[in-house]
Parts: C-alpha cells; structure tokens; sequence
C-alpha cells in the first residue's frame, strides 16, 4: 500500500543557532503532516470524527540528519499500523526535501486515541475511520 504523503514547509524562524531546523520543530512539522491526513484528507472524505477529538498517547522520533534551512517543501510520508478499537499508530519519515528520493532526515511515530472531548474519555473508532486507515495500512 502506498503511504500517505504530505508536503510541510520550512520557515525561516525553524532553524536554531546552528542553522538547521531545531529539534522540537521537526516535531511541529510532522503534526502538520499529520493534520493534512486526519483532518484535511479524512474530512474530505466525510471522515470528520478525528476533528472532534484526537489524542497523542506516544511519540518517537529519530533524527538521522540535519535538515538545513532552504525555502522549499518538506515531504512527509505516513503509514499506519497498529489499529485498535480506539487506538492507532502513525510512522513517518520525514524527507530533505520536496522529491520522493530526498534523504530521509526524521524518522518517527505517533501513537493516537480517538477521544471524546465531552466526557474526556476515549471513544471507539468509527467503521469509516477505519476503513479510511485502512487505506494507509503498512
């Protein structure tokens, strides 16, 4: 199955006193490639649950190189795996760069309940979640 893929860019104010994207960032712009397939792609799909309520129960992230400030597109791909009732993990890696064969830089995974914001609980997956997932399944 193909992965999910998403385009972040890289702000001027990213980069840290060596000049490359700061550490915690990278973070930052996974989650805004993460916000591109739950909420834009789901949404647009009718898939709106994921905006009513998403939360990181985990997160892993390995840096294998330093991504230097350059005014262009990173490329993000995600994969899921690990489907549950309620839960669910995301795999990234983060590309230098906007192209398919860039070197991977960031490597990471976020763990994610479905959550009820109302009663502060977790909540069930959805079939169309599901199935929407499902789509990006490893």
């Amino acid at each position: 199955m193909a992965p999910f893929v998403a385009q972040v860019p890289v702000r001027w104010t990213d980069q840290d006193v060596y000049r490359h994207v700061n550490h915690a960032v990278a973070v930052t712009l996974l989650e805004e490639a993460r916000i591109q397939l739950v909420f834009d792609a789901a949404g647009a799909e009718g898939v709106a649950g994921f905006a009513d309520g998403l939360l990181v129960t985990g997160l892993s992230v390995d840096y294998k190189r330093q991504i230097s400030y350059r005014s262009r597109m990173l490329r993000v791909t995600m994969t899921v795996d690990a489907v549950r009732a309620a839960t669910f993990r995301i795999r990234y890696a983060m590309h230098d760069g906007p192209e398919a064969d860039g070197a991977v830089a960031v490597t990471a995974e976020t763990a994610l309940a479905a959550f009820d914001l109302t009663t502060q609980r977790p909540r069930r997956l959805t079939a169309d979640e599901r199935a929407f997932l499902g789509r990006w399944t490893a």
